[in-house]
């Protein structure tokens, strides 16, 4: 199985990447980062005092996260997932039946934390997804206030912090291991992403 990793700020394409791949590889499993925030009281607690306390790793359950992902590599059937309700700011229990019959089937594990887990980032692909700060910003917006019930200053806060903290941790990822810049909504740019994709499924069928 090829692991993907797509990261990137905020409102920059990551789900639509991971739609748009899903729709063209066969039976590919998607694992959303942001599926898996804890909504235990101690970190509700601690985001009226840590404003940007969702925008850290440490709100995210990542030992199941982790744990999932090694189930999957094992081809477990079936795994106990998660859904995160934003309005309600509940964690949710999610039963994932998955199928396997696939050659070199795709694993996206997408989301601001997909790089920042206890995994080998040597042996996946890792994407970044990149987009104008201002496009990403009216993304976030459109999305927040339709889909988490949010006001436009609160939309305004948290996409500052969550922007800034995404840039002052990715360079570290950048310096470590080999990244693929993509801007999902241009062709050019997703066809060479395509292209390589294409490339490691052959790669990996010779080598077998």
């Amino acid at each position: 199985m090829k692991t993907l990793i797509i990261t990137g700020p905020s409102g920059s394409g990551k789900s639509f990447l991971s739609n748009k791949l899903l729709n063209l590889f066969q039976d590919t499993i998607i694992i959303k980062t942001d599926s898996y925030y804890k909504d235990s009281k101690f970190i509700k607690f601690l985001s009226i005092f840590v404003r940007d306390i969702y925008d850290r790793p440490v709100s995210i359950k990542r030992k199941e996260l982790v744990n999932n992902l090694k189930s999957i590599n094992n081809k477990s059937r079936v795994i106990n997932s998660y859904y995160y309700d934003f309005k309600k700011r509940r964690s949710l229990n999610r039963r994932l039946n998955l199928n396997y019959e696939v050659e070199d089937q795709l694993l996206i594990i997408e989301g601001i934390f997909a790089h920042r887990l206890d995994i080998d980032y040597q042996n996946t692909i890792n994407i970044i997804c990149e987009e104008n700060k201002q496009i990403c910003f009216k993304r976030r917006l459109i999305r927040d206030q339709k889909e988490r019930g949010r006001s436009v200053n609160e939309v305004k806060e948290k996409f500052s912090k969550s922007w800034y903290l995404f840039y002052q941790n990715i360079e570290e990822y950048k310096k470590k291991y080999e990244t693929i810049k993509v801007n999902p909504l241009k062709k050019n740019s997703y066809d060479k992403l395509v292209i390589k994709l294409i490339k490691s499924h052959k790669k990996t069928k010779k080598n077998k």
